[in-house]
């Protein structure tokens, strides 16, 4: 695969370049968005609520997706990295309201803890830039 195949766009967060990464990379018909949170900027939203959280980090990685022109109807693979078992059935209810529709392969894991310990919830998502009908509407 040539670099002309593969584009990548940042979202601002300041990891982004702390670490050297990119929030999403779209490498053939992939469209990969790294683990978001519910920062905006320097500023947390949903402090202290998972089903919050999850809204405005799922909300995040479908902006990355749209800067190729998708939508949520692109989005094949979702993975939810959660601080706490006991928010499964909030950030669950977050990702139905996002994805029913389209029933991508999902993963949730609850991990150890994040870089803020005030951060409940991380996503990530794939998205597939095939010809389909509705890839790119909500």
């Amino acid at each position: 695969m040539t670099s002309e195949a593969v584009r990548r766009v940042q979202s601002g967060n300041p990891w982004e370049e702390t670490f050297g990464f990119a929030r999403a990379v779209a490498a053939g018909d992939r469209v990969l968005v790294a683990g978001t949170t519910a920062f905006r900027g320097d500023v947390l939203y949903g402090e202290g609520d998972p089903y919050e959280q999850a809204r405005v980090a799922f909300t995040g990685a479908l902006e990355a997706i749209a800067e190729f022109g998708l939508g949520p109807g692109s989005v094949i693979r979702t993975r939810m990295h959660l601080a706490h078992s006991r928010d499964v059935d909030a950030v669950g209810r977050a990702h139905k309201e996002f994805f029913d529709a389209v029933r991508p392969a999902a993963t949730l894991l609850v991990v150890e803890g994040f870089i803020d310990p005030r951060v409940l919830v991380s996503v990530e998502l794939e998205a597939y830039r095939g010809h389909s009908e509705g890839a790119a509407q909500s």
